[in-house]
């Protein structure tokens, strides 16, 4: 595997150090990819290094069941919660509910959170 060594001052980088070039709608180019991990390990090497092209990933099996059951559930779910966000009849009462739920111990901190828990539930009561 190979290793990059930086230059004086550069410990690490991370994130994309290269987009590739929009033409047209498409991407054409390579991507260049900087990791760094952040985890405590012992393995000294925590930097990489990816090159990916752009546009040439092509899935090679099809989706399986659980898949296409977890796609579904959050299709549904994601509508569910943007349908609830607009909702006039239920913002109030779910402001509400939010604001007292917010601060104490494992409550959801953004109103999106708050809905998507609440539709999840839902959607799982539904489903038996």
């Amino acid at each position: 595997m190979g290793k990059v060594k930086y230059a004086a001052g550069i410990d690490w980088v991370k994130g994309s150090l290269s987009k590739p070039v929009v033409k047209n709608g498409h991407s054409c180019g390579t991507y260049l990819i900087g990791t760094h991990r952040e985890a405590e390990t012992t393995n000294p090497n925590c930097t990489s290094l990816y090159i990916r092209n752009a546009g040439t990933y092509d899935r090679q099996t099809a989706p399986s069941a659980n898949e296409m059951a977890a796609r579904d559930k959050f299709a549904t779910v994601s509508a569910a919660v943007a349908a609830r966000a607009k909702d006039l009849s239920k913002m109030a009462a779910d402001k509400a509910a939010f604001v007292a739920q917010k601060d104490i111990p494992g409550g959801r901190t953004t109103m999106k959170s708050f809905l998507w828990k609440l539709e999840l539930e839902a959607y799982d009561q539904a489903q038996g």
